[in-house]
């Protein structure tokens, strides 16, 4: 098939790869969110889909909106059979989607209908959930409803944070949307309603949603630290500043007044409502990242100090 992929971020790579390399498509184009500035010096850099895109001499388009006339235009003189998405991260006008002869195809990291929406990987590591995947689905106006084609699953481990697990998914994922387009272009593949009963939305999780409330169980300050690990970080407050928190170990048995810090040469213990956590590694306020006894051996908490 003719395909157009759209997608964005570094999570979109495998699949972008895999079809690529597939001896039964032709990625044509591909759909990407435009320029963007990133890193310490602001500097603009192409997404990492265009980037891969570029290398391998494949055309780019990066539409302000899905919906401009330009676009469309473009797209339309593609002929694209069908149209493969991965984080892209727009919204796709009905315009958009009407023009591929099998529509739109989008990768989904849940196990739908559990989990629509911007962060379906971060709200099942937040929720506790054990089991999480991927599916494909056909896009629709309403978010993440459309008919599924395929699901993949995966075990969420103990320690994920949800770079990891999203890394593990984005590649069995590729996998399954290869398996789906070569479905859909055999006609053997018919997808199916997603049924009406355990929807769950997953919005976006802010940076004040990363706040860590030190008045809550380990157990939640363990989840919510893993699921805003790498982004947006888990965060706290010492001294009236800001200082990011990583992963965090559950100290059992060891406990502690809810954000008291207890420093030793070995290991910096935090208060929850519960058992204490130990930090791992800290980033304070305009500082590189460290392990939490060095940034310890250079503030001296005093024991009566706590994290806010």
């Amino acid at each position: 098939m003719r395909l157009v992929f759209a997608g964005t971020p570094e999570t979109a790579l495998p699949s972008l790869r895999t079809l690529i390399d597939s001896p039964r498509h032709e990625v044509v184009a591909v759909v990407t969110r435009p320029d963007a500035q990133s890193g310490r010096g602001r500097k603009v850099h192409p997404s990492p889909v265009a980037e891969l895109a570029e290398e391998a001499g494949i055309e780019v388009l990066r539409p302000q909106k899905a919906g401009d006339p330009a676009f469309l235009d473009r797209l339309r003189a593609l002929e694209p059979h069908c149209c493969p998405v991965v984080a892209y991260g727009a919204l796709l006008p009905q315009s958009a989607l009407d023009v591929p002869r099998h529509g739109w195809i989008n990768l989904h990291f849940s196990i739908l209908p559990a989990w629509r929406g911007a962060a379906p990987v971060q709200h099942a590591i937040l929720h506790g959930d054990e089991i999480t995947g991927a599916s494909t689905f056909q896009i629709v106006k309403e978010l993440d409803a459309g008919p599924v084609y395929g699901v993949v699953t995966e075990e969420i481990r103990g320690t994920d944070t949800s770079g990891a697990l999203l890394e593990r998914l984005s590649v069995s994922g590729a996998g399954l949307l290869a398996a789906t387009l070569d479905g859909v272009e055999d006609g053997t593949l018919e997808a199916r309603p997603q049924p009406a009963d355990g929807v769950t939305i997953a919005p976006k999780i802010s940076v004040a949603d990363a706040r860590i409330d030190w008045g809550k169980p380990a157990m939640h300050v363990d989840r919510l630290v893993r699921a805003c690990t790498p982004n947006p970080g888990a965060w706290s407050e010492f001294r009236g500043q800001r200082v990011k928190v990583g992963p965090v170990r559950v100290v059992s048995g060891e406990r502690l007044a809810p954000g008291e810090v207890v420093a030793t040469k070995t290991s910096v213990l935090v208060g929850t409502a519960s058992d204490a956590v130990e930090l791992g590694e800290v980033q304070p306020q305009g500082k590189r990242l460290m392990g939490a006894v060095e940034w310890a051996r250079g503030v001296r908490p005093d024991g009566k100090e706590v994290f806010a």
